[in-house]
């Protein structure tokens, strides 16, 4: 989707460290992970240990997936391999769900061969007058073993590595740190509440990190985007403690094309140098010229474009009224009333043309991974989309239970034996079944994986609101509101099941059901827990599958965000301006998701409750079309159209 960097070389004008940029997060890990097993091998040649430090969280799980899958298939031992992770929450028990113990052995140490005695993870059970020791012995450990060959690194929302939190020291060491609070925020999730984070947690200092040989700073995703440019282009400080790594001898900042966009090789890489000059980075350019100099588009002059070194593209495509008005034209036909196409009767000479408009009422499905993602994301689109006629169906990918605060359920279950004691009706299984969701969830520990029981009352309660969410776009037909439950979600867990063969299917099979010419999907994929990324991996998958399919032939895929982020004006490709009124019937509809409402279980790292943001994104984006010098509209959601160049996953 974004523009493509520049090299290394012309980058490294204003990036402080080595920077790699790859098309997507897996082709950084497989990279990272044949480093890895090189150093392996290469150490097992010579009789030597390879010493690892490894990290924990999202980003390292696919480099550890690789080397898993180069044991398997590629012979790949880890008889050699010593490894010390970077840091554990304080207090921690091994065996509880966000044990960086339970995660390493899930994700890497029980799936290969390496020897028990060489895992060093720090103790979180320690009693506190132990800990001062212990982080001495770590230390004393790691030099045993010849230091630290190969460090994998995240960096946090805060800028940390590890748990150095900022104003950790460049010298610290392995000790007990006090969690930042916008690192306790981000680990809310794994949690279930910000509440139920420790405080405390065990860290490799900055100076130990240091010492490694080489080291690895894997950041993906567009929420990473403004820390890694802090951490790339910024000075040293111990605000941003990644930055420290910029005086390292042998580092190398590994990211996939959104964590890098913040980065001036991406965000205006004609400030660096001649770059080829295609019409996506002419459009960038542009806008970017505008909001740089507070002006509309179409009054953009030759000295604009000069002052703020677009003398190269002055040069190219000048003067600058014939590039004004080619971007101005391009952004004016992104504004589309109706997003499905208009009917043949009401057509006006000077409508622009839109792809299927031939087909209406079209049969359109909108994916929404969350119960909610629907009318947090497009509910304005899904509201004019009934509005002018279009048989639309919602296919919720997900049941979303794991979002369900225990007291709902409770709430809920009391209803339901209220009710159906009242009428009659099963009131000796109903008994039964109010009392073990009493005491499950009376006695139920944070992070315990909830019973079936409850897993399936906090799936109705979301079922309930999404379907109150859809009568309030106007979608009243059960039959076109689908309930998917996808296997991979099912865990219970915040930690979600591979995408399996069984979700292709479900979803393939409602596709060929539907046979829609319209398809909205979820292009958001800075959702922290990764569920919307695997759903849109599901929906373009099954699409691959139908591709011979007579209907798919005459069908188009539209991805919207809203929910984490939104698109750049230079990505949009449909922008659907709402009146206030529809924003008021947006706002209804979210409000029905009510277990979602006030405070969500899981919010992310935006405070804003989940209406709130979407509507000030909505309304951001009208704003910046009106300040380019376009009409002026109440809120405008934007879209982009999927096509296969345009791989995302």
């Amino acid at each position: 989707m974004s523009s493509p960097p520049l090299d290394d070389y012309t980058a490294s004008q204003v990036e402080r460290m080595p920077v790699r940029v790859f098309p997507h997060a897996h082709d950084a890990c497989r990279s990272v992970a044949e480093q890895i097993a090189a150093c392996i091998r290469q150490k097992a040649s010579e009789g030597k240990p390879c010493v690892l430090g490894l990290a924990t969280g999202s980003t390292p799980i696919g480099v550890y997936a690789e080397l898993v899958r180069l044991h398997q298939e590629a012979g790949l031992s880890f008889a050699n391999v010593v490894t010390f992770n970077l840091d554990e929450y304080y207090p921690m028990q091994p065996e509880e769900l966000q044990s960086y113990i339970r995660f390493m052995r899930e994700h890497l140490f029980d799936l290969v061969d390496i020897k028990a005695e060489n895992i060093h993870i720090p103790d979180g059970t320690l009693p506190i007058e132990q800990v001062a020791d212990y982080c001495k012995w770590y230390e004393a450990e790691i030099k045993r073993a010849g230091g630290i060959d190969i460090q994998l690194l995240g960096i946090g929302r805060s800028g940390h590595i590890g748990f150095n939190e900022p104003g950790s020291g460049k010298g610290s060491r392995t000790r007990l740190i006090t969690l930042d609070g916008f690192t306790r925020t981000d680990a809310a999730s794994d949690f279930f509440g910000q509440e139920n984070v420790p405080r405390r947690a065990l860290t490799m200092g900055v100076g130990t990190i240091l010492e490694a040989r080489q080291v690895f700073l894997l950041a993906f995703s567009e929420n990473k985007a403004p820390i890694v440019q802090g951490a790339a282009e910024g000075e040293v400080r111990a605000s941003i403690t990644a930055s420290f790594l910029q005086e390292h001898d042998c580092v190398e900042m590994i990211l996939d094309e959104a964590a890098a966009s913040e980065l001036t090789r991406c965000k205006s890489p004609w400030l660096l140098g001649p770059i080829d000059w295609d019409e996506d980075l002419v459009r960038k350019a542009v806008i970017w010229l505008a909001m740089q100099v507070k002006k509309p588009i179409l009054k953009l002059t030759d000295a604009d474009y000069n002052e703020e070194g677009l003398q190269d593209l002055l040069a190219d495509r000048g003067p600058a009224y014939d590039i004004n008005l080619t971007v101005f034209r391009h952004l004016q036909s992104t504004i589309i009333g109706w997003p499905g196409g208009k009917p043949a009767n009401i057509r006006q000479p000077g409508d622009r043309p839109q792809a299927l408009g031939d087909i209406f009422p079209k049969r359109i499905i909108i994916f929404s991974p969350h119960p909610d993602d629907d009318v947090i994301s497009m509910g304005g689109t899904f509201i004019r989309l009934l509005d002018q006629g279009h048989e639309v169906h919602v296919a919720y990918q997900t049941s979303g239970n794991i979002a369900v605060f225990d007291d709902d359920a409770i709430r809920y279950a009391e209803f339901a034996a209220d009710f159906n004691r009242e009428f009659g009706i099963g009131a000796e299984r109903t008994t039964e079944l109010e009392k073990h969701i009493e005491q499950h969830l009376k006695h139920k520990e944070a992070g315990q994986v909830d019973s079936p029981e409850v897993q399936h009352i906090k799936a109705m309660i979301r079922r309930g609101e999404a379907r109150a969410g859809c009568r309030c776009c106007g979608l009243e037909e059960k039959e076109q509101i689908h309930f998917m439950d996808m296997p991979f979600y099912e865990t219970g867990r915040v930690k979600k099941a591979p995408l399996s063969d069984k979700d292709i299917h479900i979803t393939v099979d409602l596709l060929r059901k539907i046979r829609p010419q319209q398809i909205y999907a979820a292009g958001d994929l800075s959702d922290p827990h990764g569920t919307h990324r695997t759903c849109l991996n599901a929906v373009l998958q099954a699409y691959e599958v139908c591709k011979d399919d007579d209907w798919r032939q005459q069908s188009e895929v539209w991805l919207y965000r809203g929910a984490w982020h939104e698109w750049g004006p230079h990505e949009i490709e449909m922008a659907v301006p709402l009146s206030p009124d529809e924003v008021d019937r947006k706002r209804i509809a979210i409000f029905k998701h009510e277990s979602q409402k006030d405070r969500a279980l899981f919010p992310g790292s935006d405070v804003r409750e989940f209406w709130k943001r979407a509507e000030d994104r909505n309304r951001e984006t009208a704003e910046l079309y009106d300040q380019l010098g376009l009409a002026e509209y109440e809120a405008m959601e934007g879209f982009v159209r999927w096509s296969p160049e345009k791989q995302l996953l």
